[in-house]
């Protein structure tokens, strides 16, 4: 009986996981343009997929419960190849928000919450307004950097409404008139394009600054971040050259402390220098950074990543004050610092043997008994090939050697034959010709015959 309970149980709760999240087939894309849709494209063998399986259902049931006009679906990208390619689906899982004609892709971390805060931000609408100052205030505390157009209709609006369109997988964007902002905050001209962060305001200028898009994209991180492997990639979308402290938080030593707060001093103190070249942070330990350079990272220290070319720089002597970490950070600048890595052939291959030690070192690591099986198996039957084709080339040279002694027909025994001869002959004792055998017959046979007359 309770058995029964368990199993009905099981079933229900499947139908209710089922009624959250939708499973889609090749109809989809003709039907999908009146809702807002986030799918997931999966691939049935997919080790990645089948971790993100609850979470997609957790974020199903949470968006449906919350009354949010998203809708949550998958879809077998290898079964249905044709609608994932026409989505540009090219990897497992992928996450996307299809709204209308634009598809957005996820690029977050796999998780309940930021899936969910992913779907809630780019399902609406592009621009947000912000009617009041309690509003700003309210908006204002619960995000980091705060993106704000300050002013009426205009063409700086139409830009800023397309950069919001295009880069709003990334963060939130709002509007607002002058007297919603507080007091403490004069633009020097209206209309503006503002971010709010680090406790203070940043004015986008033209001139200056670039492209909108650009300005953006550069602005949307803090100044100082705690970097991990996927905040690291993201930066690299920013084209800037990232300052890392590589630190020990389980240790917080003096020497652990002093160079996180010389980071984080230059990322405030010398902003107006470095802010559009370079974001500053801190990681804790050494083991992502060790596989990214393919060497190894005291701890602590500092480096400089650029993450477009896969180069790295690290400072010819230990850093010390803030004017020895400011003049290395305008040496890589104005490119007098030694640059090591880079992406060249030679560094393709070091990443090719690398990335194979590695994995070889994890199996290993992990499961003894399973890498023996795996690397040990095939180098086991290779083995054991070369040395069947070895052994068979000598068995044919075997026989045929002893058919040759066989038949009497080998160069060895020709040989002796010819200097036997020749012996023969040198020691003047030639066998007697045919001819003179039967001359002499002849001549014994003639006297018999005379004898006998």
């Amino acid at each position: 009986m309770a058995e029964l309970k368990a199993s009905l149980a099981s079933f229900l709760l499947s139908s209710a996981v089922l009624a959250f999240v939708e499973d889609l087939d090749d109809t989809f894309k003709d039907n999908r343009m009146d809702d807002v849709w986030l799918v997931d494209f999966y691939a049935p063998w997919c080790g990645y997929c089948k971790k993100l399986e609850p979470i997609w259902h957790d974020v199903g049931a949470e968006l449906k419960n919350s009354g949010s006009p998203v809708r949550v679906g998958k879809m077998d990208a290898t079964a249905y190849s044709g609608v994932a390619s026409e989505f540009g689906v090219r990897g497992y899982p992928t996450i996307k928000l299809l709204k209308g004609e634009l598809a957005y892709t996820y690029k977050g971390p796999r998780t309940k919450d930021d899936i969910i805060e992913f779907a809630n931000r780019v399902a609406g609408p592009a621009v947000r307004s912000l009617p009041s100052r309690q509003m700003f205030d309210h908006v204002l505390k619960r995000h980091d950097v705060l993106f704000v157009y300050v002013g009426g209709e205009s063409p700086l609006k139409e830009k800023y409404i397309d950069v919001a369109s295009e880069l709003i997988v990334y963060t939130y964007f709002f509007s607002a008139s002058e007297d919603v902002l507080p007091e403490s905050v004069n633009l020097p001209e209206l209309p503006s394009v503002v971010v709010f962060k680090d406790g203070s305001f940043f004015t986008y200028d033209e001139y200056e600054d670039g492209s909108l898009s650009s300005w953006v994209n550069r602005e949307r991180f803090q100044g100082y971040l705690q970097i991990d492997g996927f905040t690291l990639y993201e930066l690299g979308e920013t084209g800037k050259l990232v300052a890392i402290a590589v630190i020990d938080e389980k240790e917080p030593t003096e020497e652990n402390i002093r160079l996180k707060g010389l980071i984080q001093r230059v990322a405030t103190e010398y902003r107006e220098h470095f802010n559009r070249d370079f974001q500053f942070g801190h990681m804790d330990g050494n083991d992502y950074i060790n596989g990214l350079i393919m060497g190894e990272v005291t701890v602590p220290s500092i480096i400089i990543l650029n993450t477009s070319n896969e180069q790295y720089f690290l400072p010819s002597e230990p850093v010390e004050t803030l004017e020895q970490l400011v003049h290395f950070i305008n040496s890589v600048l104005d490119g007098s610092a030694q640059a090591y890595g880079g992406d060249g052939i030679f560094q393709r291959i070091k990443r090719v043997a690398y990335d194979a030690r590695s994995t070889v070192m994890s199996v290993f690591r992990s499961s003894p008994v399973l890498g023996c099986f795996l690397f040990g198996l095939p180098l086991g039957v290779i083995s054991l090939m070369c040395y069947g084709i070895c052994t068979a080339e000598s068995d044919d040279g075997a026989e045929e050697l002893e058919m040759m002694k066989r038949e009497g027909l080998t160069d060895e025994e020709e040989e002796e034959e010819e200097e036997e001869e020749e012996r023969r002959r040198q020691a003047g004792k030639p066998e007697a010709p045919e001819d003179e055998e039967g001359e002499v017959e002849r001549d014994e046979k003639s006297a018999v015959e005379k004898k006998t007359d």
